[in-house]
């Protein structure tokens, strides 16, 4: 299956999904200066291997990992990550609040509105509090196009991520879905889970009120 999602000017967004939990990891390739993002190194290595192998051909440049994000802290989205960042070497990143539950040491901890950048291409962390602590979604706003936001668990096509039936971490994380994402960005933004099929803004948007009245 052909991994890649969107042909941007300035690079290329692949996914793959792993695991029996359907996790989605995402690859962005600077087209130029070869420069790789992965985000979630979830599960199964030579999969995730064979990503990068396909990102690479997206690149005029010879392509070269240089950095790892995670969105959160959950078993099911790290078990690839001391695997991968050995055979690499490439850095790490990820909220600070997650950071230390992660296998591996985390170079960068990121907060609330920090830039994420490479050779090519610079990405937007949003604190996303409630799923997990330290949740972050990385947020690439395309100059020509819409913006695609790698939201992790915290935000899917008909609901935020799971707060174990916590009204206050269901509030908080749906109070930051709001003010953080759909308050921040136009209704053409492409939401890229952690599991499952993409959606928009726009597509959920209208069932925030329903969302806060069910209560999860």
């Amino acid at each position: 299956m052909d991994s890649l999602l969107y042909d941007l000017p300035a690079l290329t967004i692949r996914s793959i999904s792993v695991s029996a939990m359907d996790n989605n990891v995402y690859l962005l390739t600077a087209k130029e200066g070869g420069a790789q993002l992965l985000i979630d190194a979830a599960d199964d290595l030579p999969t995730i291997q064979q990503l990068l192998a396909d990102g690479a051909a997206d690149s005029t440049a010879p392509a070269h990992l240089a950095l790892i994000a995670t969105t959160h802290q959950h078993w099911d989205h790290v078990r690839a990550l001391k695997e991968l960042v050995e055979a690499t070497g490439a850095p790490t990143a990820a909220g600070a609040d997650d950071a230390d539950a992660l296998p591996v040491a985390v170079d960068r901890r990121l907060g609330h509105g920090d830039k994420v950048a490479v050779d090519g291409f610079e990405l937007a962390a949003v604190h996303l509090r409630g799923h997990t602590p330290g949740s972050i979604a990385f947020v690439y706003q395309d100059p020509d196009g819409p913006a695609h936001i790698f939201s992790g668990d915290s935000l899917f096509p008909g609901g935020v991520g799971n707060t174990q039936q916590d009204p206050e971490r269901f509030a908080r994380l749906l109070s930051d879905v709001t003010e953080r994402l759909f308050d921040a960005y136009p209704d053409t933004a492409v939401v890229h889970s952690g599991h499952g099929k993409p959606t928009t803004l726009g597509a959920e948007r209208p069932h925030l009120a329903e969302w806060r009245a069910r209560g999860w």
